[in-house]
């Protein structure tokens, strides 16, 4: 093993303990707020971070293994079997997210009606809809034995066939379960900025017309004010970047790459394979951070379950360090 496949070996060994600690973090304070529970999203914020803690970790060790090893690290029917996990998987988050920006644009568009349009049923038909579409398309590549370990990615994926019914299989796979999810996004977070910036200039012209009234005001009372204006434009605008950025960055090589290979004469470098591999496994890290971990809700749930174990640890020992006090008290007093 060269120095480059040892670096990308660590990289995926850190990556994989990255993504299950944030997504079972969120899973974790799904269990334990009923307050994040209640809310409709959660259900796809928790098939999300499923599909991630199953990625981290089962397929991004595989790949570590197929790199160190360069070779194919299962059995012929485990490697199909991690192949049809991978597909159903990555097609299942990509849908997953799409489901979350639909939510949120109907959340912020519809906010009075946001209860009657997304129910928790109409939310269960969603995921329903991403399961069977994953599973759909997993199944006929397992069926047609296009599941096999791949050189040019060090896993057990999708292996680059000549036939023509590989070509389209590829091509409507990519386009139903990548192409038409980031179109879903684009869309919905675009319609989301709009109302947003609406809001805020509503805002900003109660703000400015206030901080005109209260001529009294100090100076550096209506720069923060204003300046609180600015950051509030920006954060939408952050967000959204950050939703449709993560989303063409981490699958957009390896799709691209995946399209590519259908012409004859393009052959895959194994370095490109892996690294479009790697930014793929990397939005299971990033999802976290993105849809949950950064909002006050969940970090309120981390704080206090961190304290709470921080109190047992304490008070516990403690207990027991006065009790044995108490008792060599006792006895050196009935000895005495």
């Amino acid at each position: 093993m060269d120095a480059a496949d040892a670096a990308c070996a660590a990289f995926l060994a850190a990556l994989s303990a990255l993504s299950l600690a944030s997504n079972l973090s969120v899973l974790l304070c799904f269990a334990r707020s009923a307050d994040i529970r209640r809310q409709v999203a959660g259900v796809f914020i928790v098939n999300l971070s499923v599909c991630n803690v199953v990625t981290a970790a089962l397929h991004v060790p595989a790949t570590a293994a197929g790199v160190a090893r360069r070779r194919q690290p299962f059995g012929e029917r485990p490697c199909r079997a991690v192949g049809f996990l991978e597909l159903f998987l990555t097609a299942n988050a990509a849908l997953s997210a799409a489901a979350l920006s639909v939510d949120r644009w109907v959340a912020v568009v519809f906010p009075l009606s946001y209860s009657s349009r997304m129910r928790r049923r109409d939310a269960a038909a969603m995921l329903c809809y991403t399961w069977l579409h994953s599973f759909t398309f997993s199944l006929a590549a397992l069926l047609f034995s296009w599941l096999r370990y791949s050189d040019a990615y060090a896993s057990c994926t999708l292996q680059a066939s000549r036939d023509s019914g590989y070509a389209a299989f590829t091509m409507l796979f990519h386009a139903s379960s990548f192409a038409l999810p980031l179109l879903t996004l684009c869309v919905a977070y675009l319609k989301v900025l709009r109302v947003a910036r609406f809001h805020c200039k509503k805002i900003d012209v109660v703000t400015v017309q206030t901080l005109v009234l209260l001529v009294d005001v100090h100076p550096s009372v209506k720069r923060r004010c204003l300046a609180e204006q600015k950051r509030r434009k920006q954060r939408a605008v952050k967000k959204i970047s950050v939703f449709i950025g993560s989303f063409i960055v981490c699958f957009g090589p390896l799709v691209f790459t995946r399209l590519a290979e259908l012409l004859p004469f393009v052959d895959v470098d194994r370095r490109w394979g892996l690294v479009s591999k790697c930014l793929t496994y990397s939005k299971a890290a990033c999802d976290p951070f993105a849809y949950c971990l950064t909002r006050k809700q969940y970090k309120k749930v981390l704080t206090d379950t961190a304290e709470r174990l921080l109190r047992r640890k304490a008070y516990p020992s403690s207990g027991r360090n006065s009790s044995v006090r108490l008792e060599n008290d006792y006895c050196l007093r009935r000895i005495g």
